[in-house]
């Protein structure tokens, strides 16, 4: 393990042309970075930290009460697969409803879950709306032209994870993975986690350990940015260990389109000398495709390689 880390990067002045520039190098070089000064409160972190601890604290046959299904993705599973291989982990999902059948689901006995839930949600979906118009003009374009696919339908999730110890410590050979090697399907991740290391982030053939830090908010580009990059930015591929002594809880926020939504290589990022590297992907189609390889093993977890465009 080297001891370099990934870049922190202070957004309190995002616009400002030398954090436009911190933030177009950590997509370049790493697709992984920490921002501080990111603007949500610590009352309303302290609170999703709280109920979260509170949520995976029931008895396991309580939490299965709102079990997620393939039909409604919103709730609690601890069987969810990554490459086909079952985590160590157990989740909670939170998301817009859509139709009839897509509703949140929450624990009926737990009064503070849901307001403590839905504040973090909002404040997570504002802060990721601001970086995503910072990418945008890194690629020379409007600050709102990759937004428009983020409208009223789009499809945006919270997660709380929670990471039990591992039964068996890591050997010299092998680690237990909470979860498996892997990029993320949507546009942008905010990831908030505990002081418990265990996150890691693949560069130049090395894991490096993401280091905790209590002021900051982890971010990760996911395949759709480096599908509008033309693979200027790559989506960094990341795990995470578990631990032979201590369970691990984070928090991510999945920035997603709307299902609704194709996605490309933007002009910007188009030349003679560097065309096109994928066809345009249906955000929907792909969604389900990827959904069915992490709810069971259905098939084959569609990637973006799939997508991609022969030379």
């Amino acid at each position: 393990m080297q001891a370099e880390s990934i870049p922190v990067i202070d957004i309190g002045r995002l616009r400002h042309a030398d954090t436009l520039a911190a933030l177009d190098r950590a997509c370049r070089d790493w697709g992984f970075f920490q921002i501080i000064n990111h603007g949500i409160p610590e009352a309303t972190i302290a609170a999703i930290f709280e109920q979260t601890h509170a949520f995976f604290a029931q008895p396991l046959d309580v939490k299965r009460q709102i079990t997620r299904t393939r039909e409604n993705p919103w709730g609690f599973y601890d069987r969810e697969l990554t490459k086909n291989v079952v985590d160590l982990k157990q989740v909670y999902d939170f998301g817009p409803g859509h139709g009839t059948a897509i509703r949140p689901q929450w624990p009926a006995g737990l009064p503070a879950f849901r307001g403590a839930v839905q504040n973090y949600y909002w404040y997570c979906q504002q802060l990721a709306y601001r970086l995503l118009a910072a990418v945008s003009t890194n690629f020379g374009m409007s600050p709102g032209f990759l937004s428009r696919g983020f409208g009223p339908g789009h499809t945006s999730f919270l997660r709380l994870n929670y990471y039990p110890v591992a039964l068996t410590p890591p050997s010299s050979n092998a680690c237990r993975l909470g979860v498996g090697q892997h990029t993320d399907a949507g546009a942008l991740t905010l990831l908030l986690q505990d002081d418990q290391p265990g996150l890691e982030v693949l560069r130049n053939n090395q894991w490096h350990l993401v280091t905790p830090r209590r002021d900051a908010i982890v971010v990760n580009i996911g395949d759709i940015v480096q599908i509008w990059s033309n693979d200027t930015y790559a989506a960094a591929v990341h795990r995470v260990i578990a631990s032979a002594t201590q369970p691990r809880f984070s928090i991510p926020f999945f920035l997603n389109p709307e299902y609704r939504t194709d996605y490309a290589p933007v002009p910007s990022m188009l030349s003679d000398d560097r065309p096109a590297r994928y066809r345009a992907i249906n955000w929907g189609e792909f969604r389900r495709r990827r959904a069915d390889g992490d709810y069971a093993d259905y098939g084959t977890e569609v990637q973006i390689e799939h997508y991609r465009i022969s030379a």
